[in-house]
């Protein structure tokens, strides 16, 4: 049976206290205390995992403001702070025991833009690319790139002095920084920006904040007199030395001053960080990108300096494991053809080489670099195969695409060890890389470890993941051995550890960077600014005599937790244990299909990332409580009186289990994050197993039955239409139907049915032994429409004009009998009748498959569910036979007919979620079928619809479901003519009718009128 589950993590009473408090004072952001919300913010990018107290959104700089003046009263001086952004920290940055900051809810906005003086203003929670989206227009970008871009904040970027791709042109972080609004441990504000050193003489005339003129005047003071030291000291690398930055907050002669350079890089271990002022960086004109491929990854390390001397913009680099891994994921449908193979070799290394700026200067640098390419191509030299130039910008960014996705994608690696960050943001001078690298590797190699490769050959950083199992204990203990290992390689070679992602938990490595007397001063520094050593404690450096860090490489990682989970069990739920934490899913773009439940409620709770964690946990509660999760997955649900009475008593009675439902209950089980997670989580899959165990507990809503029965209840509604229609389409139903049942807008059956409109039609009247009987050499000439419930229920005049098209091409139609597909019995987790109905589906649809006639059907998700949820379920059981989608069956269908002249149509093409993730390279498809029968044909690439299959009719989603329809549909829609918009998805033809008030085609409807022309 499925025990009441306690976490037993409870508050702490000093901290407890303290948000009562904040509750009462004019604080007006959120504070959420729920153990789910607290679990998501455990965890970033790294193996680490501690447990915050509770989570802020402070929604203003007052907010903040109001929660530190508070937690400087007597009463709270043991409350800590760690302010966080996009959570994509590779080694526990962000991550805090106290109380998490997180300020990319509410405090995400571009403030001003001054395109005239070339430079912007904005609140630290706003992403990058959102920042970029709204300088575009204005003929500028913020340059420093990095591949979490579409979901790191810059507060993060400012925080850990974040850089990326091109950093040798552009720069780090710190170098775009004009000016920073800060919040000290006191809760007064500072502003700082550069001072002429004249200034320094009078406090007065550096800040108004008597705290910020000491901090001012002090640190100052110390890093000009140990200007000897720190020159001496720092690295001389592009990836200059942070946390905390001494060298840069004096100028080179002396004359200006900047403690936005100590900040900036102090993972908010100093201050607050609310507002920035940044500088920005036009848009080149003109850009080339040249992909060169290799028969080594040494080969492209040794190859890069020549191109760096070549003036290059960037140059990126990606080993074959990463490449290799690109080619199994959604991405590679959008770059195979940029980088193509090259006959008779294997490419072991690719550097993608950018040049950036006016036309003439790109033209002159392109024709240089290829010309020496194929010089050395035709002589065998430096290992370089073949390359490819691309000058559209769209392929451009799709290739960049591709790179940043190698992060996600190294987690996909088959197998119990996954290549995980924790030394992997190296630098070194980048004429000593390739040495370093091979060093590295030997590092690796000698503890018989794989690992993957990419990173900024231009820069000396390269990313090195090594595949560790972080559940094997004496893999964690090697995790130790390999970082102190690879911090004295770095030493050894001039270079830092911590190159591009700040420090996080390796602060410990500090004091043989910086030396004593440095370290020394940074100690310093931390204690003027935060005595109690209460902003992000534990991190970079604590103030002396408060003792030892409290956080090095052997903290609490998540590995820690997991191990608890049997391994059966994590066999039985890999999509949980592989989520790795790179956060795509919080892509900010409502343009994204993933994951709409984050985007329309901002809650880290609803997202793959949040869900994948929570059910983590729930495994690991289980098991401390004695319960084998595979048994229970097989058990009968209680009886119905004690599944009534648990249900009246969980207002009452706390049970852990609640938390995960209620974030896996808004899922819209769209299964994005199963096609663009780079790791492939599925979360309707696990929701799915969730739901048919929590149910054995609780009694299930009325909507969940009337969802599950619904294709078994369509044929006998539809043998009276206009009755059903009646008794379930007139005000008074569909009120009772809100009220009782949560349901809403429920579609109308058709009227006339498919069966009326086929009356007497050849393509009706199924006879197995009939099409067994045709000769094998004529059964090319049938096609056999596979029914959904959908289609053929309420929207039956598609099917028709489906049948009416084959016949237009040549063929003859056969409507297969209708049987239930079983998709919605899978979302709502009634798992043991989904098997059911989906062994006897594959049974029948073997037995045709035998025919050898291509079998069709219309809707994407339903089809696209034979291929997934069937093959999770039944296994060898399913068979072999398959469905078509109706764009892959017309594309060897127009392989034999003639094209179609151009007939000046132009069509745009909305795709399925599920479609989209799943099947990426279907708009492509329908381009060229469409362009077969004479037209044009414009996909448009957007976010969910907001309908999601019942998602969109349960009234408790209502509000939800059209916030995401107006978030990307509606604006896109309303720039289209109604005849040109064409739907794949039922759920989303629906969703357009309900809020757009019109019906829009099916592709499938629009081919029919041009064939008819």
């Amino acid at each position: 049976m499925l025990p009441l589950l306690s976490h037993q993590q409870t508050l702490e009473p000093v901290y407890l206290a303290y948000l009562d408090a904040l509750e009462q004072s004019e604080y007006s952001g959120d504070i959420d205390k729920r153990y789910s919300a607290r679990l998501v913010q455990a965890t970033d990018n790294s193996v680490y995992q501690f447990l915050p107290q509770a989570v802020l959104y402070p929604k203003n700089q007052q907010d903040i403001q109001i929660a530190l003046t508070l937690a400087a009263t007597d009463a709270f001086r043991s409350v800590t702070f760690s302010a966080r952004g996009g959570g994509t920290g590779t080694n526990g940055q962000s991550l805090t025991h106290g109380l998490i900051l997180d300020v990319s809810r509410y405090m995400n906005r571009v403030l001003e833009v001054n395109a005239e003086q070339g430079w912007v203003r904005v609140e630290a929670g706003v992403v990058k690319d959102a920042l970029n989206d709204a300088l575009r227009p204005h003929g500028f970008f913020f340059s420093p790139d990095l591949s979490t871009s579409n979901r790191a904040t810059i507060g993060g970027m400012i925080n850990t002095d974040a850089s990326g791709a091109g950093s040798l042109v552009y720069g780090k972080t710190s170098d775009h920084v004009l000016a920073l609004r800060s919040v000290l441990i006191d809760g007064s504000v500072l502003d700082t920006q550069p001072l002429d050193a004249g200034l320094l003489c009078n406090p007065d005339n550096v800040s108004d904040n008597p705290l910020g003129q000491k901090l001012i005047s002090a640190v100052a003071a110390v890093c000009r007199e140990k200007r000897t030291q720190i020159e001496n000291q720092f690295p001389k690398l592009n990836r200059f030395l942070t946390g905390y930055d001494l060298k840069h907050v004096w100028n080179d002669n002396l004359t200006q001053f900047d403690l936005s350079r100590i900040l900036t890089g102090s993972e908010g271990t100093l201050a607050v960080i609310t507002e920035a002022k940044l500088n920005l960086t036009p848009l080149p004109t003109e850009r080339a990108m040249v992909n060169i491929k290799y028969d080594s990854f040494q080969s492209a390390l040794r190859h890069a300096p020549s191109l760096v001397a070549a003036r290059a913009t960037v140059v990126e680099t990606v080993d074959s494991k990463v490449l290799n891994l690109a080619r199994e994921d959604i991405v590679w449908h959008s770059v195979s053809d940029l980088i193509q193979e090259v006959p008779g070799k294997v490419i072991d290394g690719l550097n993608m080489v950018e040049f950036a700026g006016d036309t003439v200067e790109v033209e002159q640098k392109l024709a240089s670099l290829e010309a020496v390419l194929t010089e050395q191509i035709s002589k065998g030299e430096c290992g370089v195969l073949g390359y490819q130039v691309t000058q559209d910008k769209p392929s451009i960014e799709k290739i960049y695409g591709m790179r940043k996705k190698a992060v996600g994608l190294l987690g996909a690696t088959k197998g119990r060890r996954k290549p995980i960050a924790f030394a992997e943001d190296t630098a070194v001078p980048p004429e000593k890389l390739a040495d370093y690298i091979m060093e590295f590797r030997a590092v690796l190699d000698d503890h018989h470890l794989q690992y993957g490769m990419f990173g900024h050959v231009d820069a000396g950083v390269l990313h090195v993941r090594p595949a560790l199992d972080m559940c094997d204990v004496e893999d964690e203990k090697l995790l130790r051995v390999i970082s102190d290992q690879v911090a004295a390689l770095t030493l050894k070679y001039g270079g830092l550890m911590w190159g591009e992602h700040g420090k996080g938990v390796r602060g410990e490595y500090g004091p043989s960077v910086f030396g004593d007397e440095l370290y020394g001063v940074l100690q310093d520094i931390k204690g003027l600014f935060d005595p109690d050593n209460r902003l992000n404690p534990g991190k970079l450096v604590a103030p002396k005599h408060t003792g030892a860090l409290y956080y090095d490489i052997d903290s609490a990682k998540r590995g820690k937790f997991d191990r608890q989970i049997p391994i059966e069990v994590r066999d039985a739920f890999p999509d949980v244990m592989n989520c790795n934490g790179n956060g795509l899913c919080f892509n900010y773009s409502s343009y994204s299909p993933m994951c709409p439940s984050f985007k329309v409620t901002g809650d880290r709770v609803q997202s793959p990332k949040g869900r994948a964690g929570l059910m983590r946990e729930w495994l690991r509660l289980l098991e401390a409580e004695g319960v084998d999760v595979n048994a229970l997955a097989k058990a009968k649900p209680l009886g119905l009186l004690q599944r009534v009475q648990n249900t009246l008593n969980a207002q009452r009675d706390y049970d852990y289990s609640h938390e995960v439902m209620e974030s896996l209950k808004g899922c819209l089980a769209c299964k994005a994050c199963s096609g663009q997670c780079p790791v492939k989580v599925d979360v309707p899959k696990f929701r799915a197993q969730f739901f048919n165990i929590y149910y054995q507990r609780y009694l299930r809503p009325a909507k969940d039955y009337l969802v599950a029965g619904i294709e078994d209840s369509l044929p006998l509604m539809a043998a009276a239409p206009r009755l059903t229609n009646f008794a379930a389409q007139n005000p008074l139903s569909q009120w009772v139907i809100k009220k009782a049942i949560g349901y809403v807008d429920a579609p109308a059956l058709s009227v006339p049915t498919l069966k009326q409109r086929l009356d007497g039609h050849a393509s009706r009247g199924y006879d197995l032994a009939a099409l067994q009987a045709i000769p094998e050499e004529a059964r090319s000439q049938f096609v056999l429409v596979v029914q959904d419930p959908f289609n053929s229920f309420y929207d039956s005049g598609l099917v028709l004009r489906f049948i009416q098209l084959i016949e237009k091409l040549g063929l003859k139609p056969v409507l297969l009998p209708y049987k239930p597909n079983g998709k919605p019995t899978h979302i709502k987790g009634f798992l043991d009748k989904f098997a059911k109905t989906a062994q006897s589906s594959a049974d029948f649809l073997n037995q045709v498959h035998k025919l050898g006639m291509p079998m069709v059907g219309i809707d994407p998700a339903l089809v696209l569910c034979y291929r997934d949820e069937y093959r999770e379920v039944l296994g060898a059981n399913r068979g072999h036979f398959e469905v078509k989608l109706a764009n892959e069956w017309l594309l060897n269908v127009i392989k034999d007919l003639p094209a179609k002249a151009a007939q000046g149509k132009q069509y745009t093409w909305f795709s399925h979620c599920t479609e989209s993730t799943a099947k990426p390279n279907t708009a492509n498809e329908w381009t060229k079928i469409f362009a077969h029968f004479g037209a044009k044909l414009t996909a448009v690439n957007l976010g969910c619809c907001g309908m999601a299959g019942t998602y969109g009719h349960e009234a408790e989603n209502l509000e939800r479901s059209k916030a995401l329809f107006e978030m990307s549909w509606q604006q896109t829609l309303a720039k289209i003519e109604q005849p040109q918009v064409l739907v794949s998805g039922y759920s989303c033809r629906t969703q357009v009718k309900r809020f757009a008030g019109y019906k829009p085609k099916h592709p499938l409807e629009a081919l029919l009128e041009l064939a008819n022309i």
